[in-house]
């Protein structure tokens, strides 16, 4: 039946389907409105900047990228402003730094995989290190050789390390074995290349105080604790963890300054201070320091903290 201005009515199919020249005339001869033209505009643009946007996204991708690679080469050392020198400019150090894993039954396995960072953190400081020194894993074994397999089975192809499952007493000549603990009456005041320094892997929270001494003093072998006390004052009283005690003496051979190695290690939430060496100044700082027990020094050997991973 024909309309009243005698046109034949277009049925709906071919109403949708029908497009005006100009794009401005809806099917069937209905003009869009303006929103209905600035849809079917921004549809157009949209379509036709398809490819813009696919570069854009790609190029972002690729800046991406780079920034990735040039903050992994400074981390590294290898950008301008890298802290430590390329691995080609480094001179190893004949001084052997021992890891004690022989603790393994007296910790939690929380604390365990505690551990497992910090010496994580060991190996790759020494591997970037200016004088990375002949660096030794000791009793392996048990929960934490567990984890290391579990969260890290890389480490059977780390390089210049040596890990044993034998005690470090039957690794290296007992004479020539000094243990890094808070409890010995010895200071180093510089390290002896011929010796073996061991640092006990415990993560105990001082339940088990003064445990690496009395092994070290049962065992007969050295023992000393590193010279904190006459260098920096710490407002807290925590100890650090053994990652930190293996890079202060890799600063040290860097630096060849106790001083200076202890303050590019500790942690800035330790709130260490500088002791002056005018000896009223220090006499000051250490009576400050009386009632603090040895969990001021650096007491890896016996109970150990991991860094706050802020």
């Amino acid at each position: 039946m024909a309309d009243v201005s005698g046109e034949a009515a277009a049925t709906p199919k071919q109403r949708s389907e029908s497009r005006s020249d100009t794009g401005d005339v809806a099917p069937g001869n209905q003009t869009l409105s303006k929103r209905q033209k600035k849809k079917l505009l921004k549809q157009q643009k949209w379509e036709e900047e398809r490819e813009l946007r696919k570069w854009r996204r790609k190029e972002r991708k690729q800046q991406r990228k780079l920034q990735r690679q040039n903050t992994q080469q400074e981390n590294r050392g290898d950008g301008p402003s890298g802290r430590k020198r390329p691995c080609t400019e480094a001179t190893p150090s004949s001084l052997r730094l021992l890891v004690d894993c022989s603790f393994d039954n007296l910790m939690l396995i929380k604390d365990v995989r505690k551990l497992h960072k910090q010496i994580q953190r060991c190996y790759a400081e020494n591997r970037r290190a200016s004088h990375p020194v002949q660096f030794y894993l000791t009793s392996l074994g048990g929960q934490l050789k567990q984890s290391m397999d579990e969260k890290d089975k890389g480490w059977v192809n780390w390089k210049d390390i040596t890990i044993k499952a034998e005690h470090y007493s039957e690794v290296v000549a007992k004479d020539e074995l000094v243990y890094l603990t808070s409890e010995s009456p010895n200071v180093v005041e510089e390290l002896d290349q011929k010796k073996a320094y061991v640092i006990g892997g415990l993560v105990d929270h001082n339940h088990y105080k003064g445990i690496s001494y009395e092994r070290a003093k049962e065992l007969g072998i050295g023992h000393a604790q590193l010279p904190l006390s006459s260098f920096v004052k710490m407002n807290s009283r925590k100890v650090l963890a053994v990652n930190h005690v293996f890079e202060i003496i890799l600063a040290y051979l860097e630096k060849g300054s106790w001083q200076e190695a202890f303050f590019t290690v500790l942690p800035q939430r330790k709130g260490a201070i500088v002791i002056s060496q005018d000896g009223t100044n220090r006499q000051e700082n250490q009576d400050d320091d009386e009632g603090l027990d040895s969990d001021s020094n650096l007491d890896a050997a016996e109970k150990t903290v991991i860094r706050d991973q802020n």
